[in-house]
C-alpha cells in the first residue's frame, strides 16, 4: 500500500474538517495499514501497532484542526510521527513501571538490611501473593511463574515453561515472558502497596 498523493490527502482532510460522515471510514482505510506497517518495522508487536494506529487516527478525527497542511507535512507523515511518539511514550511508561516493580521485588527479595527488615519484606510479599490467590487473580500457571520469579529465577525458558507457553523463537518467547512478568509484578506491586497503605 502506497502513501496517498498530496492532492488526495488535502481533499480527505477537507472532508474531515467539513464533518463528512464517510470521511472517518476513508481515513481508517487510507492510513491504518500504513501506520501499522511503520510501527511493525520498529519492532512493535502486532496488537500494540494496531492499538496505536487506532488511537492516533481517532485523535486526529477528534481534533483535525491540529493538523496544519500549510506546514508542508503530509497527513500521513503527521499521523506516522504521532504514532511513533505514542509508542515511544508507552515504552518509556512501561520501562518506568518495570523499574518501579523491579525495585519493589528487589526490596522484597534482598533489599532489606536487618533480619527484621528481611522478615518484614518477606511477610509483605507473602501477604500480597496470598491476597492475589484468594481473590482468584492468579491461575495455577501464574502462581508457578510468580514463585519462580520471586525465587530469583531469570531463565526465560523456565518461566515460559511454568506459564505453559508453547515453543517459540527465543526473541518472541522473551517478549511473551516479559509481558507476563510485567503483568504479575504489577499485580504484586499493587497488592504490596495496598498492604502498606492499610498498615499506615
Amino acid at each position: 500500500m502506497r502513501n496517498p498523493p498530496p492532492e488526495d490527502e488535502r481533499a480527505l482532510h477537507e472532508r474531515v474538517l467539513q464533518h463528512d460522515p464517510v470521511a472517518p471510514t476513508d481515513v481508517f482505510k487510507t492510513y491504518m495499514e500504513l501506520i501499522e506497517k511503520v510501527l511493525r518495522k520498529m519492532g512493535v508487536d502486532e496488537d500494540a501497532a494496531h492499538d496505536s494506529a487506532v488511537e492516533v487516527i481517532w485523535s486526529y478525527l477528534d481534533t483535525p484542526g491540529r493538523y496544519d497542511p500549510g506546514k508542508k507535512v503530509s497527513l500521513f507523515t503527521y499521523l506516522k510521527r504521532a504514532a511513533i511518539h505514542r509508542v515511544v511514550d508507552k515504552r518509556r511508561s512501561a520501562d518506568a513501571r518495570a523499574r518501579r516493580t523491579h525495585e519493589f521485588v528487589r526490596s522484597v527479595e534482598q533489599g532489606a538490611r536487618t533480619p527484621n527488615e528481611v522478615m518484614e519484606a518477606s511477610v509483605r510479599s507473602r501477604e500480597a501473593v496470598d491476597q492475589l490467590e484468594k481473590g482468584n487473580y492468579l491461575t495455577e500457571r501464574d502462581r508457578a511463574a510468580l514463585r519462580l520469579i520471586l525465587a530469583g529465577e531469570v531463565s526465560t525458558e523456565e518461566i515460559a515453561k511454568a506459564l505453559g507457553l508453547p515453543p517459540k523463537p527465543l526473541a518472541e518467547l522473551r517478549r511473551e515472558v516479559k509481558r507476563h512478568k510485567d503483568r504479575l509484578m504489577k499485580l504484586l506491586e499493587r497488592f504490596g502497596k495496598e498492604d502498606s497503605d492499610d498498615e499506615s
